[in-house]
């Protein structure tokens, strides 16, 4: 193994080939989890209890974490859904877990807080790689200009 692989430079620009997949393999985990709560709430899937149809804001919550979190899984429409889906998390965590005590670790909304953040971030960062989104045109105009950022000739 030569110097010049172990370099600082070599392995932040191997991290940075690997960003997409990466940031790819985080949205399909959490918008698998995500829908598993919709699941768990709506259909008392998964050791869950369903909450009656229509109370509110429970069963609005758990539609909401079911469909999010299959399109954000699925990466169609994520930025949309994932702006949804933080939404309704941080409406969870101010309107339910807060008024119990500030902190998540002492309110019970640590998973409010993490799913708020998680959806934020792919508000900002787009689905990654291995989204639906992209089979259907939708990447097309982030990818023409990610390639030209790069300094990669983008066809016409």
């Amino acid at each position: 193994m030569t110097a010049q692989n172990t370099t600082p430079a070599s392995l932040t620009a191997r991290l940075n080939q690997a960003r997409p997949y990466a940031l790819g393999l985080f949205r399909i985990v959490v918008g698998l989890l995500f829908a598993c709560h919709g699941a768990a709430s709506l259909f008392g899937l998964l050791g869950g209890s369903a909450i009656p149809a229509g109370t509110w804001p429970g069963w609005y919550a758990a539609v909401i974490q079911l469909g999010a979190g299959v399109l954000v899984l699925a990466g169609l429409g994520t930025r949309s859904a994932a702006f949804l889906a933080s939404g309704s998390m941080a409406y969870a965590y101010f309107k339910v877990h807060q008024p119990e005590s500030l902190f998540p670790l002492q309110n019970g909304g640590e998973s409010a807080a993490m799913f708020c953040w998680a959806f934020a971030l792919l508000v900002f960062t787009g689905p990654g790689a291995l989204a639906l989104d992209r089979l259907f045109g939708a990447g097309e105009a982030t990818d023409a200009k990610a390639r030209e950022e790069r300094g990669t000739p983008v066809a016409a």
